[in-house]
């Protein structure tokens, strides 16, 4: 074993409570510098918990990222597509390499109990509502900082160029592309490899879990808005209802998945919103519909966006509505695809130094994250899952027969991850792909 790998071994076998305790036996400077570093990192995570924000006003989150790996020796870029934080660190001769974390938080009321629950409020839609981590960014970008402090320490480790992302609006699927859009591949270093974590609901804390090649769904969100002609609500013949034609369309939408699509390929077409009216004794002459589609390739994407409108037209048609409705595309992440030789590489190098047991593969997820949207040409991605889940609580439920899906989940207003030894597996897993990828031997 090479001194790397020595390294590498000491600070990932200490890095969570289900690893063996062999690491007290292993060289010690990597798991000293996260036990020094841990303190600052737990200190972010509360802290962030505790404020959330959400897409495109994370401008305390983005302050916080920003002050502390500055302070690292990291040069940082803020502002780009809005709220990003981009930090460089250049280390002489070798790859360039990404590592991404979300800044953003949902529109959800936490209802954890916890004494370090938001009570943050935030405009969504024009509308005050509660914001909460409920998606578990704040593990994220607590373990993407205590990476860039593991790193900066071990410069001596490695050769190349580190680039830090702190991306915006991943939630609504806006800050990938915006960021691209304000040059993150040019005016920074290109990465030859671009890697970020998400926590999983399904694994213990402790545990990463892998998916090679297509792991995620390509996403598009859409607003339809139906036309009709207003009235009086005692006098409906006298108008063109299109509460009446939103209703149809919400049930037509479905036969796009029912009877149109061949069974052997997952697609889903959500409705999430709909906005009409003012009074119980009014018919408007408009209402809205917030629609999102969930789709495995571009071929599929392009005839369920051609069915939807296709559909909405025959639904206006038939309730003899006034003009089309119209149909516009808001948002779009591409499907999340592991380039599968890096995809290989890092389970090979996560099992030697998690041990075998907690590095597991898990399915493909009908979820979609913008992450998909840096995957181009000469740039391999990877994402992985970390556990955040109280191992005990997983066994628990299986010896009652209970799903797990009846646990808390990410976007539920419980979602609790189990922070300390997720984030702490979290840094381990980035800092060993990072430290490997930059030394190729």
């Amino acid at each position: 074993m090479n001194p790397i790998q020595l390294c590498l071994t000491g600070l990932l076998l200490a890095a969570a409570s289900v690893m063996p305790s062999a690491a007290a036996e292993l060289p010690a400077a990597f798991r000293a510098g996260l036990d020094a570093a841990f303190p600052d990192v737990e200190r972010l995570y509360l802290d962030l918990h505790r404020h959330p924000e959400l897409a495109m006003n994370e401008h305390r989150t983005a302050a916080a990222l920003a002050d502390r790996v500055r302070a690292l020796g990291y040069e940082v870029t803020t502002g780009v597509g809005g709220t990003g934080v981009v930090a460089v660190l250049k280390n002489g001769p070798g790859p360039v390499l990404m590592l991404r974390t979300e800044m953003d938080a949902l529109p959800v009321q936490e209802k954890t109990g916890l004494p370090y629950a938001s009570q943050s409020t935030g405009l969504n839609d024009g509308r005050e509502v509660p914001v909460m981590h409920a998606c578990g960014h704040d593990t994220h970008m607590a373990a993407w900082y205590g990476t860039a402090a593991l790193m900066a320490q071990s410069r001596s480790a490695w050769s190349g160029t580190l680039v830090l992302v702190g991306q915006p609006a991943e939630e609504t699927v806006q800050g990938a592309l915006a960021m691209l859009r304000d040059g993150l591949f040019t005016r920074f270093p290109k990465p030859d490899y671009a890697l970020t974590m998400h926590d999983e609901p399904f694994a213990a804390a402790g545990q990463v879990g892998y998916r090679s090649g297509y792991f995620r769904v390509g996403y598009d969100a859409l607003a339809i808005t139906v036309f009709g002609k207003g009235g009086h609500g005692a006098a409906p013949a006298n108008t063109a209802d299109p509460v009446v034609q939103a209703a149809r369309l919400v049930e037509a939408l479905q036969t796009l998945v029912s009877r149109e699509q061949d069974p052997s390929e997952p697609m889903v077409i959500t409705v999430g919103s709909i906005h009409g009216g003012s009074r119980p004794n009014i018919i408007p002459d408009q209402v809205k519909l917030g629609v999102s589609i969930r789709t495995t390739n571009a071929a599929t994407r392009q005839r369920v966006l051609d069915g939807i409108e296709r559909v909405a037209k025959g639904v206006a048609l038939a309730a003899g509505a006034p003009r089309e409705p119209l149909v516009e595309v808001t948002a779009s992440a591409a499907a999340v695809y592991n380039e599968p030789h890096l995809t290989a590489r890092a389970v090979g190098v996560l099992r030697d130094v998690l041990g075998e047991q907690n590095v597991v593969e898990v399915p493909a997820r009908m979820a979609s994250d913008d992450f998909g949207n840096y995957v181009q040409p000469g740039v391999k991605t990877l994402i992985l899952q970390f556990g955040a889940v109280p191992a005990s609580r997983l066994a628990d439920a299986r010896a009652k027969g209970v799903s797990l899906t009846s646990l808390p989940m990410p976007h539920s207003p419980q979602w609790a991850p189990d922070y300390v030894p997720a984030i702490r597996t979290a840094i381990t897993a980035e800092t060993a792909l990072l430290l490997d990828l930059f030394n190729k031997k």
